[in-house]
């Protein structure tokens, strides 16, 4: 097992510590060099434990389109003028992302070294360079790590094939399924490609089948969690699940809302980074869902580890012409101290919308409760549907708040 660095093997006190330390100088500077932060931030309370955290307000990702102006491209969230920038992108969406001119500033090199890539090694890195910061935020992480990287972006599988026999490249980086393309293409023309033995995927789920896959043709492949406005955000090393970066503050919240759930619930991931000065993003709500992994005493790396990505926790969607989000299921739970937990159901009969809110109850499910509980969701969401009674454990832990069971083949 490769180390890039001595923080991976910190006693959990002692980086709970440190990370309030670099949290603390973090506010402060994004309030200090942010119009953004300047603001959210002016009358939140002052960081004494890692606790308070989850009382500073969200960044929802989902909302990022609509902040961003021409005028603004980085809604006021970059603490560098745009002339102190060294790439600018504007990945689908569209969403602008910057990024500045510190080495290895998305923190790629962790990942790499945990995936067993060295300086010896050879990338091929098949990570769009074109308009997103994919491409580059990769190569800024082999370069930490010293080795060279040819530069194949995405498609084109002839020519990543004589790439690969051109500079005998060993390690490939890209999303989970190209390299079976490749690979694939390869065997289709007659083309030897032995000389990859391992990668670091990303950008997709990477299913079994694929994992399989590789293993067969003696490659060694792990994953990362990483996105284009946060960087790295957990990896995979040998032992199970994926360990949370040193440089970020993960939290795992209840969709809609920015209230904390335990370790081993489902919920939206939220993070904070700590190292960033050019991007300083605080409880940036990602949309992503997963859930932090009981602490295993055994591991080398002690950082908490998360399940991986298990969905998406923006369940918007549009019932009878009206959109349902899971912030407005959030405050019928708040309404009524009886629910525990809450799902929205939505179907079609005869191509008509149907929706049910299914509620586990402390309390008994009179009926006087179930109509309350039905007036509340038609004053909040504009719609009316039957509530559903169920006893605390029914529903599953998944994350889900809003189920879209409709068909749209």
């Amino acid at each position: 097992m490769v180390i890039l660095d001595v923080l991976e093997q910190r006693d959990p006190q002692q980086r709970q510590l440190e990370q309030l330390a670099q949290l603390q100088a973090q506010v402060a500077y994004a309030r200090k060099n942010t119009d953004y932060f300047a603001n959210s931030l002016a009358n939140c309370t002052d960081i004494v434990t890692l606790d308070d955290l989850q009382k500073l307000p969200l960044v929802r990702k989902s909302d990022l389109m609509d902040l961003q102006t021409p005028s603004a491209p980085f809604a006021g969230m970059n603490a560098v003028p745009i002339t102190s920038l060294k790439n600018l992108f504007l990945s689908p969406g569209p969403i602008a992302e910057p990024m500045g001119r510190q080495e290895n500033e998305h923190r790629l090199a962790r990942a790499m070294a945990a995936a067993g890539i060295n300086a010896n090694d050879r990338v091929l890195n098949c990570f769009s360079y074109h308009h997103t910061p994919a491409g580059l935020m990769f190569e800024g992480g082999a370069t930490k790590i010293g080795c060279p990287v040819y530069p194949g972006g995405a498609g084109m599988r002839d020519d990543q094939i004589k790439a690969i026999q051109a500079f005998t490249l060993n390690t490939y980086v890209g999303t989970p399924d190209f390299l079976k393309l490749i690979i694939e293409r390869a065997k289709e023309t007659g083309k030897n490609l032995t000389s990859i033995t391992k990668g670091l995927v990303s950008g997709g789920p990477f299913f079994p089948q694929l994992k399989d896959f590789y293993q067969s043709h003696n490659i060694a492949v792990k994953e990362c969690y990483a996105t284009a406005d946060l960087g790295l955000i957990a990896y995979q090393d040998d032992d199970a699940g994926l360990v949370i970066d040193e440089d970020v503050i993960v939290e795992i919240v209840t969709p809609g809302t920015g209230n904390v759930l335990a370790d081993g619930q489902v919920g939206e991931v939220v993070v904070t980074l700590l190292t960033n000065k050019v991007y300083p993003l605080i409880r940036f709500a990602t949309g992503d869902l997963s859930m932090i992994l009981p602490h295993d005493n055994t591991v080398k790396r002690t950082n908490r580890r998360l399940k991986g990505w298990l969905g998406r926790a923006d369940q918007t969607c549009k019932v009878k012409g009206m959109f349902v989000h899971p912030k407005q299921i959030a405050e019928i739970i708040a309404a009524h101290s009886e629910i525990k937990k809450a799902r929205f159901i939505v179907n079609a009969v005869d191509g008509q919308d149907t929706a049910i809110l299914q509620v586990e109850l402390t309390t008994s499910a009179d009926d006087k409760t179930l109509v309350k509980i039905a007036e509340t969701l038609k004053a909040t969401t504009k719609i009316s549907a039957k509530v559903e009674p169920l006893t605390l454990g029914q529903l599953p832990n998944d994350g889900i708040i809003i189920e879209d069971c409709r068909s749209y083949e």
